[in-house]
């Protein structure tokens, strides 16, 4: 890293509720099966048996959620250049009491 180069790391952090984990894990079955998804057979298979077999829709939700809709939080400044995204989807007990009173200021 020469010394004009800066990094900064965005952290955004987001509770959703899965309201049909049927319906979305639906919805991730049909963007693996569909024929612009760049799988092989057996990565079909795998991706789906993932998909299906985690209850708690984490998997699915990955599979939905497109590299581009994070970019998009920064597209519109000219001043940056996003080098990396990283996205991760995981189980969790539900927001904190500090994710409400955030949520209540937004």
């Amino acid at each position: 890293m020469s010394d004009n180069e800066k990094f900064l790391r965005l952290t955004v952090e987001l509770t959703v509720e899965v309201l049909d984990v049927d319906a979305l894990q639906a919805a991730a079955l049909a963007e693996i099966r569909h024929p612009d998804a760049e799988l092989t057979e057996e990565e079909r298979a795998e991706q789906a048996e993932l998909v299906t077999s985690d209850e708690t829709g984490a998997s699915a939700l990955q599979w939905l959620i497109e590299p581009d809709h994070v970019l998009q939080l920064v597209d519109h400044i000219d001043e940056i250049e996003p080098r990396e995204a990283v996205l991760g989807v995981e189980p969790s007990d539900g927001p904190s009491d500090e994710d409400e009173e955030e949520h209540e200021h937004v």
